[in-house]
């Protein structure tokens, strides 16, 4: 026991006993629930009882499943939608609060706000705001300024479903990427916009030549993040519209809790899960090599 004692107290003992007990809870709560989602991938539990293994059959099914290929194309949409809109607004509103303005603070914390919110409230909160009654919410503004012509069925329409749930979204973390792209700009160097501007270049060519480069790690976090979220995108789709009208804003994370948890497939939902683990993975890591070659170019 005293050797013992003296060996733990030992300042060259290896430092990666501390980090036993934070590696088997991680193993224990992430690791074997992924492991076991992977095993149920390939059989037909229900969610209660026994189970038999089916092989590959979640995933033919999976392939000849309409709505499910659907949800891809919607997920896939969805999400170019978020990365572009969102990290562009982002931008230009990090470019905004960025200039020497007095309210600059205070506009900092008015369009980060919303990123604190639940999704499930901002979803409400735009159901409102999309609601179909001429007189109230969007449609209701359109009406006032003599746009009555645009008012739409926002959420009711197929063909505006995805595109609203993008809106909610934006507007949600627009300023999430805002504060990623100000962390960037706050690490410029002024000496170098300052050489720029002596030698004559204007504020297009400065942002071009010199701040625009410099962002390329801000917009590798940016990109990533909004691309995984978009990827794997819940709340507000079922929230606001539940994949509807009929499949038109169905995402992947919809069919699968759908498949899991109003049909009771569990199998096949694990399925959907894994094809939509494996896509983000996938998608995620060319990502991160390509943007991350761009920083060393630039």
């Amino acid at each position: 026991m005293r050797r013992g004692r003296r060996r733990w107290a030992d300042p060259s003992a290896p430092p990666w006993l501390l980090a036993v007990p934070a590696v088997a809870l991680y193993g224990l709560v992430v690791l074997f629930p992924a492991a076991a989602g992977v095993m149920y991938a390939f059989t037909d539990w229900s969610g209660v009882g026994g189970f038999e293994f089916t092989g590959l059959e979640n995933f033919r099914t999976l392939a000849d499943d309409d709505r499910a290929l659907d949800s891809i194309g919607n997920t896939l949409l969805l999400t170019v939608a978020v990365v572009v809109v969102q990290n562009g607004l982002g931008l230009l509103l990090a470019l905004g609060v960025h200039a020497r303005i007095r309210s600059r603070a205070v506009l900092r914390v008015v369009f980060f706000a919303p990123a604190v919110v639940s999704p499930v409230m901002v979803a409400f909160l735009w159901k409102y705001i999309y609601n179909p009654d001429p007189g109230a919410g969007l449609n209701g503004i359109l009406g006032a300024v003599g746009l009555g012509s645009l008012r739409q069925d926002w959420l009711g329409d197929p063909s505006l479903a995805l595109w609203s749930v993008a809106g909610m979204v934006v507007w949600q973390y627009a300023g999430y990427s805002m504060v990623i792209f100000l962390a960037g700009l706050e690490g410029i160097p002024a000496e170098l916009e300052e050489a720029a501007k002596i030698d004559g270049a204007g504020r297009v060519q400065r942002f071009r030549y010199v701040v625009w480069p410099l962002l390329a790690p801000a917009l590798t976090v940016n990109v990533m993040l909004s691309t995984i979220g978009g990827l794997k995108l819940f709340d507000q789709v079922f929230a606001a519209t539940n994949g509807g009208p009929g499949t038109s804003s169905e995402t992947l994370s919809t069919v699968l809790y759908k498949e899991a948890f109003v049909f009771g497939k569990f199998g096949y939902s694990t399925a959907v899960a894994l094809v939509l683990a494996l896509f983000v993975a996938a998608v995620s890591l060319i990502q991160i090599r390509y943007l991350r070659a761009r920083e060393v170019v630039a």
